[in-house]
């Protein structure tokens, strides 16, 4: 049975529901979950990535939605699909460009406004095995782990930890994170996001309104999202079997590691490998999967 409603794990469908003018207020309800009260969102503007010329120049990668609200703060908000090398170094270094954009001409004296950076990740980070909370929240903190400066804030969601079914659904945030893990798979609206804002995302996610030109474009990122996908979940099984099989002779704690740290390179690889099949820009490849030019290209 084909799906009604879009995957919000693609380009496609996550910037249909949370990129565009005509689904902007669905952007400021979710964001405002997250949000102290002092920075509530009225209103939003969205920025062309291509207006951060570092980002051009220096890196030639993609933010999936920039945008700021009426009082100038800015907001990085992103879905990251998939596992990449040094994925926390990659979030800071997106966040130094709407910093270094605001410096002014002349007389300046540094005051900054606030950024955000909120990436909902459909995996989970390899140093929090031993914690079951699917949201953080980082600040720069002293040593008193009291706040040194709170106009730079993190927020991940790492949505594989969101386990709870509809009827554990306690608040907004909740029903917010229900409605984007299962959205594909939803066949009828359930009476608990029987809401104005998730009743747009519905209308908004409903393949059957599309037109031609963005059912192909729909089908193009599925497709996309689906190779990865499953270059991912058969990476980890062959990193996992590694593991074990070099642990039944040099202990399995020593086997494990290394089963995994050689899964996590032919994970990237075999990424590097869809990527470069789709003609994905060899700059973006690199990226993602922290691979040089030169190895990608011998792929």
């Amino acid at each position: 049975m084909k799906a009604k409603y879009i995957n919000p794990y693609t380009d496609f469908g996550f910037k249909k529901l949370f990129g565009e003018e005509a689904s902007k207020d669905l952007l400021i309800d979710f964001l405002n979950q997250l949000l102290p009260a002092e920075h509530t969102i009225t209103n939003l503007t969205f920025r062309n990535p291509e207006q951060l010329g570092a980002v051009a120049a220096e890196q030639k990668a993609i933010v999936d939605i920039h945008c700021e609200n009426e009082k100038g703060d800015q907001f990085i908000v992103e879905m990251q699909k998939a596992k990449i090398k040094f994925f926390k170094d990659r979030a800071v270094f997106y966040t130094t460009f709407p910093i270094r954009e605001q410096a002014e001409k002349g007389d300046w004296d540094f005051k900054l406004k606030p950024v955000y950076c909120v990436a909902l990740l459909d995996f989970e980070f390899d140093d929090h095995r031993a914690q079951k909370n699917h949201l953080t929240h980082v600040q720069l903190k002293d040593q008193y782990c009291q706040t040194f400066y709170d106009k730079l804030t993190y927020i991940f969601i790492e949505m594989p930890r969101f386990t709870k079914k509809e009827s554990q659904l306690e608040n907004h945030f909740d029903k917010w994170l229900y409605f984007l893990k299962h959205l594909e798979s939803i066949e009828s609206i359930p009476e608990i996001l029987n809401e104005q804002v998730f009743l747009k995302g519905f209308e908004i996610a409903q393949i059957a309104n599309f037109d031609e030109k963005e059912l192909s474009e729909y089908e193009e990122s599925l497709k996309i999202y689906r190779d990865l996908k499953g270059v991912i979940d058969t990476s980890f099984e062959e990193g996992e079997k590694i593991g074990y099989d070099k642990g039944e002779k040099n202990g399995y704690d020593k086997g494990e590691k290394v089963g995994y740290d050689k899964g996590k390179d032919e994970k990237a690889r075999q990424m590097a490998k869809v990527m470069k099949n789709e003609g994905e820009p060899l700059e973006k490849i690199s990226n993602y999967t922290g691979l040089c030019p030169e190895e990608i290209d011998k792929l």
